[in-house]
């Protein structure tokens, strides 16, 4: 039994952090866009942001849906979609063919990272239950890492398209892992129809908390995927002059602060949920104030790890304090927080640009600390001491 819970818990990490890699592989290529292209910077980015809208809108359609009809379908049937979108996109030579596909990429990917956070809180034992979602966590944060590093690598020595061909493969093999070794969730499904089920989502507006923990989910990718577009071009500003090789190595120890999260779960059993959040919330801001006054390579990557970290300490918290909050509605829930959470991530490129294009790089991370350090004090506000936290009492009502 211990062997199959760890089994299923590598393929929910596995398939989170490939699936959402896709979100991330196009960070790196701006400038090979708009040379290919021929478009300005701005209109490049909307091949990420065209993703991150459709990913965040799509959350809000799956998780009622799950709910009805159960999990399982819903994480099997999205990988393999993407399976054939992902080699479709790797033959495509057209600007807005390559931004409707990738729009359609995430909407199909938005099946996968909410309803596997659901997926484990029901499949998963009480005790074992926070760490799974710690991992499950951990790989989607370091696909905001793995995901620049693997399509700048390819890019380097294949072009671009082969970084589509690539990620088809890979989700070819992961749907048959998730086909074959995740067990189906027979549990009592929702009562009532879809639509009953889509009226929880109004219902979740009426807690107070939980808005709360979504006003910071929001800040969280904002920052994460804004933080690393303003660092790529700093690091090749004439003032470090790094090269894209070199870049990648930065990124790539952001991967340290992400490994993390898995042992949010222990770490919250002895500090408590409320001082893990807010703890965590001055660990990410303490790292990108660091960040804007990083004048030498080591205290530049050390802090942005110290970034990393407290973003990839927050998830699991904030999923296990929603999953608690929301009762019976927790497909709803969840899936609403992934629409915040990448609602936030299709926001961080267009901010990045923007902050870059009116104030010095340094004061595009310190505007970016403050946009964390308001999560924090909306912190201060959740009820996270055992026992108090009430879950939401409308909800029922619908079920």
């Amino acid at each position: 039994m211990e062997k199959k819970y760890s089994i299923m818990t590598l393929i929910l990490l596995w398939s989170g952090l490939v699936i959402i890699s896709s979100m991330y592989v196009t960070i790196p290529l701006t400038t090979v866009f708009t040379d290919t292209f021929h478009v300005t910077a701005n209109q490049a980015a909307w091949i990420g942001s065209a993703f991150s809208l459709c990913y965040a809108v799509g959350c809000l359609l799956y998780g009622p849906f799950s709910d009805k009809y159960g999990r399982k379908v819903f994480l099997a049937c999205s990988i393999s979609a993407l399976t054939i979108v992902s080699f479709v996109i790797g033959f495509v030579d057209h600007f807005s063919g390559l931004v409707t596909l990738r729009a359609l990429e995430g909407l199909i990917a938005a099946a996968f990272a909410p309803i596997s956070f659901v997926y484990a809180a029901e499949m998963f034992p009480p005790k074992k239950r926070l760490t799974a979602v710690g991992f499950i966590s951990s790989g989607l944060l370091m696909a905001s890492v793995v995901g620049q590093v693997f399509s700048g690598a390819v890019n380097h020595a294949y072009g671009w398209h082969a970084i589509f061909t690539i990620l088809g493969v890979v989700y070819l093999v992961s749907s048959l892992l998730v086909i074959f070794f995740l067990p189906k969730d027979n549990l009592p499904r929702a009562k009532g129809s879809v639509f009953a089920q889509f009226k929880q989502t109004k219902l979740l507006f009426r807690n107070g908390q939980l808005m709360m923990i979504y006003i910071i989910t929001f800040t969280l990718l904002l920052s994460l995927v804004g933080m690393y577009s303003v660092l790529g071009n700093y690091l090749a500003s004439p003032e470090w002059e790094l090269s894209a090789q070199q870049i990648l190595w930065v990124r790539a120890f952001g991967i340290i602060g992400m490994l993390l999260s898995p042992f949010a779960g222990g770490m919250a059993k002895k500090l408590g949920n409320g001082l893990m959040l807010r703890g965590s919330l001055v660990l990410s801001v303490a790292g990108l104030v660091g960040l804007g006054f990083s004048h030498n390579l080591p205290m530049l990557v050390f802090t942005t790890v110290l970034f990393v970290a407290g973003i990839a300490l927050i998830t699991p918290i904030s999923i296990t304090l929603i999953n608690h909050l929301a009762g019976p509605a927790k497909g709803s829930a969840i899936s609403f927080n992934a629409f915040i959470l990448f609602l936030g991530a299709s926001t961080g490129p267009t901010a990045a640009l923007y902050l870059m294009s009116h104030v010095s790089y340094q004061s595009a991370f310190e505007i970016l600390s403050l946009v964390m350090a308001a999560g924090f004090v909306v912190s201060l506000f959740i009820k996270t001491h055992p026992g108090r936290t009430e879950a939401m009492p409308t909800v029922k009502q619908v079920s």
